[in-house]
């Protein structure tokens, strides 16, 4: 079994140790309490802790940028979003530069793209989704079919372990435009096969739209061999809520692209206002209205700081993180089910625990110092950021849990949800 000194070791040895200190701590002046008490942050594939940087930086832009250069800042506002995308693509996602822009939210890319997607390949009358797939992403792909008439083939996906090829070959045929799917499963983490899930498709002629949502910061990713993707900054990219998304479209693929959004950003002559939209050529096509340059300016922050620490070492502590708490998991909690892949290389950083009282032991491990989030059905996840968190943070949560299942604790709590889960 093992012990807290073995967490305590492995801690000593982290490469990555260094970059906790990069974050805000729970502290009131933001120092991190390392106390029996204190709380351990299990959430960070939701929303990410604050870097320490991020302050001074959009400090920056707002008392010297819009304070003092008002409007004149648009000379280097106007190019940000392509900026930090490059910062992205070749920091996080393995893509080449002019093929990530940082744009919009997820949604509202994921529709953008869809869109042209669809475009891209006329005279294809079926798109493909997952049906345990995050609920915008269906969302989305059943309100564009609703638009343009088109079928939709929903992959009965495992719920706990992701998308089977078999599956995917099952449903693939020549009335196929867009396949929709997501690198790691919200619920349970489950990691895809991007290369071979963009082959398969590729063969019947159909193009793949990737959300990264869940892997951006967590997986090492290579969008060479993809060719639509868009993913969120707030998780794993520390971004901060509600921050801008991204999109990456393949080089080759972007002249050939249009999509439905005509907006002055994406405007080929941008100052000249002419009278028809006429695209832009490379990435900035996929652009919309004026960016968010305050939001964006945090990405920058957040984008740098997982890039400095090296998308692969990021990856490798993210496996041993998970396989930590798995194996805690195991011995000490045998009441729950382990809903996620057993296997590291098959997952993303998160894993997801299932109960009966999954809600109630939720609320108990909030009260007791733990914050994790509860997922349906009956799921308690846990988002282990390797930029901040700790060996001794999963064996100490585990532990805390286990004594709340120990004593029926969680009992006391209600059963109804909250709104926000």
């Amino acid at each position: 079994m093992a012990t807290r000194s073995d967490a305590q070791q492995l801690d000593a040895a982290d490469p990555l140790a260094p970059f906790r200190d990069r974050f805000t701590g729970d502290g009131p002046d933001g120092s991190w309490d390392d106390g029996p008490d204190r709380r351990i942050y299990l959430d960070g594939n939701s929303l990410g802790r604050l870097p320490r940087a991020t302050p001074a930086a959009l400090a920056r832009v707002v008392q010297e940028e819009w304070g003092q250069g008002l409007v004149g800042s648009w000379a280097g506002w106007v190019s940000q979003a392509a900026r930090v995308g490059d910062a992205l693509a070749g920091g996080v996602l393995g893509a080449r530069p002019g093929e990530v822009l940082v744009s919009d939210s997820t949604s509202v890319n994921l529709y953008k793209l869809l869109r042209a997607g669809i475009d891209a390949r006329p005279g294809r009358d079926v798109l493909v989704c997952s049906a345990d797939d995050f609920p915008t992403d269906r969302y989305l792909v059943a309100g564009v079919a609703q638009e343009r008439g088109l079928e939709v083939r929903e992959l009965a996906s495992h719920v706990d372990e992701g998308l089977a090829l078999g599956d995917l070959v099952a449903v693939l045929d020549e009335r196929v435009a867009v396949v929709v799917l997501s690198l790691v499963a919200y619920r349970s983490g489950a990691l895809a096969d991007l290369v071979a899930v963009t082959e398969l498709a590729r063969e019947h002629g159909a193009l793949v739209l990737w959300d990264l949502s869940h892997a951006a910061g967590a997986v090492e990713v290579d969008l060479s061999a993809a060719d639509l993707a868009v993913g969120c900054t707030y998780k794993h990219l520390n971004g901060g809520p509600g921050a801008p998304a991204f999109l990456y479209v393949r080089r080759e693929l972007q002249d050939g692209l249009r999509q439905p959004l005509q907006g002055w950003f994406g405007a080929r002559d941008q100052f000249d206002m002419g009278p028809a939209y006429e695209p832009v050529d490379g990435i900035e096509r996929f652009a919309v209205g004026t960016p968010p340059v305050l939001a964006t300016a945090a990405v920058e922050v957040g984008v740098a700081l997982t890039a400095e620490a090296g998308i692969a070492a990021v990856a490798a502590k993210g496996r041993a993180l998970t396989d930590l708490l798995v194996a805690l998991a195991d011995e000490r909690l045998p009441q729950l089910r382990l809903a996620s892949p057993r296997d590291a290389a098959r997952r993303g950083a998160h894993v997801s625990l299932e109960h009966p009282q999954a809600w109630q032991l939720t609320q108990a491990l909030v009260d007791r110092g733990v914050v994790p989030d509860f997922r349906t059905p009956d799921r308690v996840r846990f988002g282990t950021a390797p930029l901040y968190t700790r060996f001794v943070d999963v064996w100490d949560a585990v532990e805390r849990l286990a004594e709340i299942v120990d004593a029926d604790a969680h009992l006391g709590y209600p059963a109804e949800r909250s709104r926000v889960t």
